[in-house]
């Protein structure tokens, strides 16, 4: 689905089974953020197609974290010779704790090499400019994706509609948590693109979305 000039929102809509949201950034450097689950890539591909997008053109590969839902599928499309990029202190729990979470899901390790560490600052991709934001809490190198030009934000599992990622699971951090999603509540936000459910358009409507998990989420964290 099309929302703007060079970007496109892959919801996953199943309510029998979990996946994450997908977003294409089109352009030099043809970049998939969130793969979701391996056996979910086919149906992605087939909706890139749908827009006229050649998934074998993707050069970069993001991970705004490497959960199973979001991480897995990067060995589907790595053959293509897709770089994969993550925040370090990801990377870092992926070897360990991380990567013990797949095990206790029934999954397998993917194997997939990390490319390069993305980290708080400017990231050019041709001729866009994006910016990243450490944002822990759900997990240790958790990354918040924002695109100046489109005024949109990609937070992964850090805050969606009315929600925030879960701090049940290894390496999650409440306290971390709270203090990302305000540090993203003071971006100029017309798009925010969540991991997982709803997008949310407008930026009073995403001013509301983060009132909201402030009033109502923030004293139970």
């Amino acid at each position: 689905m099309k929302l703007e000039n060079d970007l496109y929102y892959y919801p996953w809509t199943s309510l029998t089974e979990n996946n994450c949201n997908s977003y294409f950034i089109g352009g030099d450097v043809p970049t998939l953020i969130d793969t979701g689950h391996k056996h979910c890539v086919k149906s992605l591909i087939s909706l890139l197609e749908r827009d006229g997008l050649d998934p074998k053109k993707i050069k970069l590969i993001i991970n705004t974290h490497a959960h199973p839902d979001h991480f897995e599928g990067n060995q589907v499309l790595i053959g293509n010779g897709a770089m994969i990029a993550i925040h370090k202190e990801e990377d870092i729990f992926l070897r360990g704790l991380g990567g013990r979470m797949y095990k206790m899901f029934g999954l397998e390790l993917p194997e997939s090499k990390i490319e390069f560490y993305l980290k708080d600052g400017d990231l050019k991709l041709g001729k866009h400019e994006l910016q990243i934001y450490h944002t822990p809490g759900h997990s240790p190198g958790s990354i918040s994706i924002y695109w100046p030009e489109k005024k949109a934000l990609i937070t992964g599992d850090v805050v969606f509609e009315q929600g925030v990622g879960r701090t049940d699971f290894p390496g999650c951090d409440g306290g971390l948590l709270k203090k990302s999603i305000e540090k993203l509540s003071r971006l100029d936000v017309e798009y925010l693109l969540p991991g997982h459910g709803n997008i949310i358009v407008g930026k009073t409507e995403v001013e509301q979305n983060f009132d909201f998990i402030k009033r109502a989420i923030f004293p139970y964290m």
